[in-house]
């Protein structure tokens, strides 16, 4: 039988710290010609998101007020990928996650919108590297983790882990699927089955759900 499912988000789950948004920001405040304070305040509104769903859209929506296109936002993106997990784009792994992702007996599905730019490299700064036994990027979520979803056998048992709840959950609660939520930022929708602020402190619950859900051979 199929063992348990996990599926993974990586920006602000898997991949912490505040050094790819900073690089974001600063590529856009390049690519916008904005004031050389935009990064700074960036970071001062980190905690308060200005009701954006995360960091990085955070960084969209004052950069858009603050007179950026479209065009500055993509190309912004794009070169502060091309920086993940360098020192200018520095990342952390949770503590406990190497481990955790080492033992566990499921199926281990890392998903992410980002594109597939520096993800092997990310991975291994991140000591991750081979831990997760498929990575889907340009995922295209929420509408892409519903379609992955419903691929799935229909009796699989699933728990999705993320920092945004209409993104990374939402898709899998919809279908019945349990679902954890790592910190984020506020969603009135979000309705999540285990939650805390930091991924360490979800891990016992995770091994437990997986250990409730085993399936006998």
């Amino acid at each position: 039988m199929p063992r348990p499912i996990l599926i993974f988000d990586f920006d602000g789950t898997v991949a912490l710290g505040d050094g790819p948004v900073r690089a974001y920001a600063r590529a856009v405040a390049s690519e916008a010609g904005l004031s050389p304070s935009f990064v700074d305040e960036i970071a001062t509104g980190l905690s308060d998101g200005d009701d954006a769903i995360d960091a990085y859209d955070l960084v969209r929506v004052r950069a858009v007020a603050a007179g950026a296109a479209p065009e500055h936002l993509a190309r912004g993106y794009a070169a502060s990928r091309a920086q993940l997990a360098s020192d200018d784009a520095p990342v952390l792994a949770p503590e406990g996650l190497a481990t955790f992702l080492a033992t566990v007996d499921a199926e281990r599905i890392l998903v992410t919108n980002a594109p597939g730019v520096r993800i092997p490299e990310a991975l291994t700064a991140l000591a991750l590297d081979g831990l997760f036994d498929s990575v889907v990027v340009d995922a295209g979520k929420p509408d892409g983790l519903a379609a992955l979803l419903d691929a799935l056998d229909a009796d699989a048992d699933v728990l999705a882990v993320g920092d945004i709840w209409r993104n990374d959950l939402a898709p899998a609660h919809a279908r019945g699927h349990a679902t954890a939520l790592v910190g984020g930022y506020p969603d009135a929708a979000a309705t999540p089955d285990f939650h805390a602020a930091t991924l360490p402190e979800l891990l016992p619950a995770l091994t437990e759900w997986v250990h409730a859900h085993a399936r006998t051979r």
